[in-house]
């Protein structure tokens, strides 16, 4: 019978955890993106808006961690760089939903937002709970925590933003948790990327194997 009591047998089993992991929280988000995608342009929320934009980064970003859990260190630094560049793009098409609704202010639907908010909560918290023995596993998984805890973050400050907009009937708290949201992303985002980069710069690129010369005789 194989002796699997060795590192390359440890480091297997850890990439069928990850990847059943990623599996699951990609489809958690991929359902999460399409409820609140609906729910936020039903209830004219940039909160609900920006949640669901986040969860569909979020998807497509446990779809490349999928890719390269077997893969060397330099290629999952490659895709941490591809997801804070997504997270970084979320966070910019939120300020221009902020800049829009305080040209064009409108009142949301408060109770819309409370109710998939909470929804968000509840299955994002499946997601952090999934993934935080995985944490500091490497800088792949440590960027796929990242935007998990950014999730809990949003889908609460969602919620005290349907609280606010119930409570005072106006738009401003939903703008507001908006922007503090993109601020999150782009904060998030820098983060990913400073440690993508350092892990770049700390390993040594892949080398080739060298052409066979032909030789004469």
């Amino acid at each position: 019978m194989a002796d699997c009591c060795n590192k390359e047998c440890g480091i297997e089993a850890l990439r069928k955890t990850q990847s059943a992991t990623l599996k699951a929280v990609l489809s958690i988000n991929a359902l999460m993106f399409v409820v609140e995608l609906i729910a936020g342009l039903t209830a004219g929320s940039t909160a609900l808006l920006s949640d669901a934009l986040d969860n569909l980064g979020d998807a497509l970003t446990y779809g490349l961690s999928l890719y390269v859990i077997s893969r060397g260190a330099r290629s999952k630094a490659h895709v941490a760089i591809f997801k804070g560049l997504l997270i970084m793009t979320a966070g910019l098409f939120v300020l221009g939903q902020v800049g829009y609704k305080m040209l064009f202010p409108v009142v949301p639907v408060f109770a819309t937002m409370g109710v998939v908010s909470l929804l968000a909560l509840a299955a994002n918290g499946i997601c952090w709970g999934l993934l935080w023995r995985h944490r500091t596993d490497d800088i792949n998984m440590s960027s796929v925590w990242e935007c998990s805890r950014n999730d809990i973050a949003s889908n609460f400050s969602v919620f005290v933003a349907a609280a606010g907009v119930g409570l005072l009937q106006s738009g401003w708290p939903d703008v507001l948790v908006g922007l503090g949201l993109a601020c999150l992303f782009l904060r998030s985002a820098y983060r990913v990327l400073r440690s993508a980069f350092a892990e770049l710069k700390n390993t040594t690129p892949d080398v080739a194997p060298p052409t066979a010369q032909k030789t004469r005789d």
